[in-house]
């Protein structure tokens, strides 16, 4: 396993490792870059080419083994997300339910699984769970892809109340349409839809997502779990 280490940062930053799954590209990519940025000695599990780590996040056995080799992690960052089909809902079928929430909702569970108990053991972690502006809204010919973010963020709330006296933070982040090669396959039609109802008239960069993120993987946050933070372009209203 290749491990890219960084000198920057402060003394403390220096001596935390950070996981991210869907690490190779995207958002994921973005986030890694940041984080390194700040002096994390960063991870980055991913099924595409570029990861440090290859893995599946819906296998929670390769999950273990991962953590077995790389040793203690003090930062999960939830990455790994498929889109699904854009259809309506009564074309869609079990099968395409069960891939997308397989990767969406039990991926996230299983790297919570695995990795958040050694945080919680140490005093001290940070996870940011990556969900959507579409599982608040929910968008027309995506219910599955909304149904799994909604799902996500159910999560986050849920245990960031259950870790709240832990020293483990853990939050989520609501994206509106952002440039990643995800949403590069996503249905011209809905990509229109969903960028039609965002204020500033524009889409998103996997930069100023990455920064949010980094944001909330630091000491900087230390009164904040179960929650949800925007970055929309206007676009949410609750």
């Amino acid at each position: 396993m290749a491990v890219r280490r960084t000198t920057k940062g402060d003394s403390v930053a220096t001596s935390r490792t950070a996981l991210v799954t869907g690490g190779a590209s995207g958002l994921g990519a973005a986030t890694a870059e940041r984080l390194r940025a700040d002096g994390l000695t960063v991870i980055t599990l991913d099924l595409g080419a570029g990861a440090d780590v290859t893995a599946d996040v819906t296998d929670e056995a390769a999950l273990r083994r991962v953590a077995a080799d790389t040793g203690p992690v003090d930062v999960l960052v939830n990455s790994a997300g498929i889109v699904g089909p854009g259809k309506p809902l009564l074309d869609t079928t079990g099968d395409e339910w069960r891939q997308v929430l397989d990767v969406n909702v039990l991926g996230t569970v299983n790297a919570l699984r695995v990795f958040v108990p050694g945080m919680k053991d140490r005093g001290w972690g940070r996870v940011v769970n990556m969900a959507s502006m579409s599982g608040k809204d929910g968008n027309p010919n995506s219910s599955i892809y909304s149904a799994s973010k909604a799902a996500v963020i159910g999560l986050t709330k849920s245990i960031g109340k259950e870790l709240a006296t832990t020293g483990v933070l853990v939050n989520a982040i609501t994206p509106a349409v952002i440039a990643t090669p995800m949403n590069a396959a996503t249905a011209p039609d809905l990509l229109a839809h969903m960028t039609s109802l965002i204020p500033m008239r524009r889409i998103g960069h996997p930069e100023e997502v990455a920064e949010l993120v980094a944001f909330l993987c630091s000491d900087r946050v230390s009164f904040s779990t179960g929650a949800v933070y925007d970055i929309s372009g206007g676009r949410a209203t609750y």
